[in-house]
């Protein structure tokens, strides 16, 4: 396993490199610009379109806020507790710092990316809004960039078993295990059994479930979080300093942290922030591309939400958790240093139930939301008919990832490559159809 490990970390860093990061940063930056910081300006006006939309009748499948919620339910999972922790563990404080960069470009990425989804978007033979990467290179683009739609397609069917399947069920397998003492094979039967029922009721079960849970649990941690930050006020101010100061200086080693380099604290950040929020990836347009709306920027507006809520609130929340109980240099890393911080923080062993729960909800919504973005990427490829099998496969895979949870280390990793494979082929598109993102935001 452990040569398993080094290649894989070699893949790992050759894919998140210095190219990565620029064409990720760059990216996000460049549609900032272009669109004279639009993301930033407009955040107020972006709440408002998303409680409006919340019923909307236009052509769709689900209402704006609901593709919202199911996005997120993508996005809110092990990335937000055991992500920033392994962040933290192996790029210092600092790369929180770059972390928050990534999110306040990529809310630009973002709504480019529904903003093309909506005005690119087809209807299958089934009747079903499909949309995404793969469609707004094939119907706004040249017949030379075809490859790139397929390209993001394959990446995407293959790549959601990894960052939205056995990672997942991988995290909670063993969070539960650790809080409760679960058998890791009664975790992945139950999570089977759950995923398996709303998975098969389609993207309208899908979207109910997400609306009705990630509200709740986004709350709930945050609430508990603030009262660990609220008691521990007079540390914050060191917490900001520390992870603005190492983002810029590295950090050096104290004791259990082994010391981080400025590099290693940009490109942890940027790949966390990205496996956190996936802005650049390509997958949440899929989900908003169902939207019942006619309003290509709206459903943007309403889309880039989701990088603010995920990143900018959620991470933040469990970075500043483990910095300010200091639990950041104990040597530990992934879900137990978040446990660990809620634990230290709550003063009681209830803070590692409180991960571990929190974990596992949002691992669970991160499950059935990917499988609706892998769905869409196989469906892309093979057409409706592979729908059925594959659900099939999805839910033999829970199975497989909750079994494997002494493996978490080499999935996780696994997962950093496929996001970057995803990634290229819809930035490239972003870059390209960058004039229509403009354009279309003019008009409206």
């Amino acid at each position: 396993m452990e040569s398993i490990n080094s290649i894989l970390s070699t893949a790992s860093s050759w894919a998140w490199g210095p190219v990565m990061l620029i064409l990720l940063l760059g990216t996000g930056l460049y549609l900032t610009i272009r669109l004279k910081f639009l993301p930033l300006r407009n955040l107020f006006y972006a709440f408002s379109l998303l409680w409006k939309g919340r019923k909307s009748k236009q052509e769709g499948d689900i209402s704006p806020f609901s593709a919202l919620m199911t996005a997120m339910a993508a996005t809110v999972g092990t990335g937000n507790i055991a992500g920033v922790a392994a962040a933290l563990f192996i790029g210092g404080p600092g790369a929180i710092f770059w972390m928050w960069i990534t999110a306040l470009v990529g809310m630009a990425t973002k709504y480019s990316e529904a903003v093309l989804a909506v005005n690119y978007r087809e209807v299958d033979e089934d009747g079903r809004h499909v949309g995404g990467p793969m469609y707004y290179i094939k119907n706004g683009m040249d017949e030379k960039w075809k490859p790139l739609a397929f390209a993001f397609a394959l990446f995407g069917t293959i790549a959601a078993f990894g960052i939205g399947n056995m990672v997942q069920a991988n995290a909670v397998a063993g969070a539960m295990e650790k809080a409760f003492d679960i058998n890791n094979q009664i975790t992945g039967l139950v999570l089977m059994v759950l995923v398996g029922l709303v998975l098969f009721g389609g993207i309208k079960r899908i979207a109910h479930t997400a609306t009705a849970l990630v509200p709740i649990m986004a709350i709930l941690y945050i609430a508990f979080a603030l009262f660990i930050l609220v008691t521990h006020a007079g540390a914050l101010p060191a917490a900001f300093s520390t992870i603005i100061e190492s983002a810029f200086t590295g950090h050096a080693a104290a004791g259990g942290f082994a010391g981080a380099s400025i590099i290693l604290a940009i490109q942890f950040g940027v790949a966390r922030g990205v496996f956190s929020n996936e802005a650049g990836l390509g997958t949440a347009p899929i989900a908003h591309a169902a939207a019942k709306t006619n309003n290509p920027v709206e459903q943007g507006h309403i889309a880039m939400l989701g990088t603010f809520i995920d990143t900018i609130i959620l991470c933040t929340m469990t970075a500043l958790v483990i910095m300010v109980t200091g639990v950041w240099t104990s040597g530990e890393t992934g879900s137990p240093l978040t446990a660990l911080a809620f634990s230290t923080g709550l003063d009681s062993d209830f803070g590692a139930v409180v991960v571990a729960i929190g974990l596992a909800v949002f691992a669970f919504t991160t499950l059935i939301g990917w499988s609706y973005y892998g769905e869409r990427t196989a469906e892309y490829i093979m057409g409706t008919k592979v729908i059925t099998g594959y659900r099939v496969l999805w839910v033999v895979a829970v199975f497989a990832g909750a079994a494997l949870s002494d493996y978490f280390n080499t999935v996780l990793i696994l997962a950093d490559v496929l996001n970057a494979l995803m990634a290229v082929p819809n930035l490239i598109a972003l870059l390209v159809l960058a004039p229509v993102v403009v354009k279309l935001s003019q008009k409206n």
